[in-house]
């Protein structure tokens, strides 16, 4: 079962965020109004709400067989999966980890989960055994749907698990197959509490061990609702959209901002197992894709494959990237690929369950244009803030400090862990998400850096972000990271790791000169290491604790 210390009420002597400030707070909220958000449906209720308006439409469409479940297919089997579950053992409280890509069976069992006050954790199948073994110990899960292949990996797994897979079982394992026969009349009556946990997936570890965020049923429901419920939706998805989704389920980004708003909005979900680009642009052209999410590596991949140009995308008219900041120059060169499009950014985070702000222009009537770099408003119903990391003071317009959010979709906490619950969200309910930025005068935010990744030179402060903004507009150049390495004098000097083309010689110093011409002094990169990618999540943040580490084992490298 989920336990934690309930915050707001954790002890306060745990805490070391900025006390709350006795100044002026100046807080930023949407340009939208508020919306009265369903706060009593658990989540599989909320998303299929509107089932008897679109049961025969298509909700899933499988992108390698080309196979459709309908809506109604769609409701059915996740209830057929839930009465499965139930009878292998699965109760309220109990936590099911789910191993899949994206496919129909991991809709139906998260949907399953839901149905049963179950929690989902979901994880990547490509995790190691040792990866795996971890999330299971920590999320207490002893229930897991996965494929046959990586039963091997849950052998490290301490302790009895149930495991199914969607493919022919190995031994001792179970077969997914038996859902499509199950009685739904065999889904026990379970009273489920808005406040009970929906959802544990575990943060990224960009700066910091894994950690489990516990997310509600109203969380979550909370969050879908800001993004495309309302007169005039933040995101505006209609019936007869189709919404790619190839980034990876397992992800909060993919779950919350592309499967349960679409479930929500009657759309249909275009899946993909995994990104491929000539599948991907094939699948877009034939099934006429019409709203695509995408994350900055998959843009790079639009923006300089040579076989787009061979394809039919006019279909698509909104372009959402997120999960990583896009450069200004990869936008404009997608926009120049997709001239027919809206182009966006939103921002987020797991523990906000998972969006702070959407673009306006993705409205049913826009507020305004995209305006570029932007990551656009603070969603409804909640309240922004920025402050000054040392002192906790509220900045006004256009003053970088720390952003922070209070609304219903941030998370209850982190799963047993009250101390980090505590670090992350004070005692008024703020989440303080570790990402430096700023609200413009046009109430659109624009994040700069990440406070954790800040490298400190004799106490001035170096954005590795604003180094490898530049670093890429180098012609030999492909991709770049900036990370701190240790200095007896300086404290902290940048270094960067660099990816050089193949088309031309690149040196140290010819890297270091570049920089050099278009920074001040404390900014001037210290040593260059040539490498031939860019550790990254599957989300598409760049992996710098990867890197770090490289520079602990051996300065040189």
């Amino acid at each position: 079962m989920i336990s934690i210390a309930q915050n707001p009420n954790v002890s306060s002597e745990l805490s070391s965020s900025p006390p709350p400030s006795t100044a002026t707070t100046h807080t930023f909220r949407s340009k939208f109004p508020d919306i009265t958000i369903p706060d009593h449906l658990p989540l599989h209720s909320y998303c299929f709400q509107k089932l008897s308006e679109v049961s025969h439409r298509p909700c899933l469409i499988v992108g390698s067989t080309g196979k459709s479940y309908s809506y109604s297919d769609t409701y059915l089997f996740s209830r057929k999966a839930a009465a499965t579950f139930s009878k292998l053992g699965v109760k309220k409280g109990d936590v099911i980890m789910i191993l899949l890509h994206n496919s129909p069976e991991f809709v139906f069992s998260f949907m399953a989960s839901s149905m049963l006050g179950a929690v989902a954790t979901t994880a990547n199948p490509y995790y190691t055994a040792a990866e795996i073994s971890k999330q299971l110990k920590a999320s207490g899960a002893k229930f897991v749907v996965t494929y046959s292949q990586c039963v091997d990996k849950l052998k490290e797994s301490s302790g009895y698990l149930t495991v199914v897979t969607v493919d022919d079982p190995p031994e001792n394992c179970l077969s997914f197959s038996m859902v499509y026969d199950a009685d739904v009349n065999d889904v026990p009556s379970v009273e489920i509490d808005t406040n009970d946990a929906v959802s544990l997936p575990f943060s990224s570890g960009t700066t910091g061990l894994p950690k489990g965020v516990i997310l509600t049923h109203k969380n979550m429901v909370s969050s879908v609702a800001q993004q495309v419920d309302g007169e005039n939706p933040n995101l505006y998805l209609r019936r007869n959209d189709v919404v790619l989704c190839v980034l990876p389920m397992f992800h909060i980004f993919s779950l919350s901002s592309i499967v349960l708003i679409s479930i929500r909005s009657g759309a249909a979900l275009l899946l993909m197992e995994k990104f491929e680009i000539e599948s991907l642009l094939r699948l877009i052209e034939r099934h006429e894709v019409t709203v695509a999410a995408v994350v900055p590596p998959l843009v790079v991949a639009l923006v300089k494959n040579p076989r787009v140009a061979d394809f039919d995308l006019s279909s698509i008219r909104l372009v959402l990237s997120g999960a990583a900041p896009l450069r200004k120059e990869l936008e404009e060169a997608l926009m120049e690929r997709l001239p027919q499009a809206i182009f966006g950014q939103g921002y987020g985070m797991t523990e906000a369950g998972p969006v702070l702000s959407m673009c306006s222009a993705f409205a049913k009537e826009p507020l305004m244009p995209t305006k570029s770099g932007s990551c656009g408003r603070v969603v409804r119903n909640s309240e922004l803030k920025v402050i000054d990391p040392q002192t906790g003071d509220s900045l006004t317009y256009n003053q970088p400090g720390e952003i922070c959010v209070r609304g219903p979709q941030v998370m209850k906490g982190y799963l047993n862990d009250p101390v980090s619950t505590s670090l992350n969200v004070d005692v008024e309910g703020w989440l303080h998400t570790g990402d430096i930025g700023y609200i413009d005068d046009e109430d659109e935010i624009f994040i700069v850096d990440r406070v954790k990744e800040i490298i400190k030179f004799k106490g001035f402060q170096v954005a590795p972000a604003e180094l490898e903004t530049l670093l890429v507009t180098h012609p030999s150049i492909v991709d770049a990271a900036v990370v701190p390495q240790n200095d007896d004098v300086a404290g902290e000097v940048p270094v960067a790791f660099v990816v050089p083309s193949t088309q031309n010689e690149l040196t140290e110093d010819a890297v270091k000169e570049f920089i050099a011409n278009q920074v001040v002094f404390y900014k001037r990169l210290q040593k260059v290491y040539f490498v031939q990618t860019i550790p990254k999540s599957p989300s598409g943040k760049i992996l710098r604790k990867e890197l770090k580490a490289k520079l602990s084992v051996s300065p040189a490298f």
